[in-house]
């Protein structure tokens, strides 16, 4: 079981990470951060991560990190 962390300031909403995740447990926030993207929110309450680290390997702007 896996854990991410968005860090939403740095977060420019590419969804790269929401297209690569194979659980599908990121999406794009409503809200948006101080530099105006929509950032992206990990949302997995049946903890189906896998902290497989793709989203976080795969972020152009280095805003995940990956607890396992």
């Amino acid at each position: 079981m896996g854990k991410i962390v968005i860090d939403a300031e740095k977060c420019n909403g590419c969804e790269i990470c929401i297209n690569i995740c194979p659980h599908k447990l990121i999406r794009l926030s409503e809200r948006m951060n101080v530099r105006g993207y929509h950032y992206t929110c990990f949302e997995d309450p049946e903890h189906h991560c896998a902290g497989d680290a793709l989203c976080a390997e795969m972020c152009p702007q280095v805003a995940i990190k990956v607890y396992r």
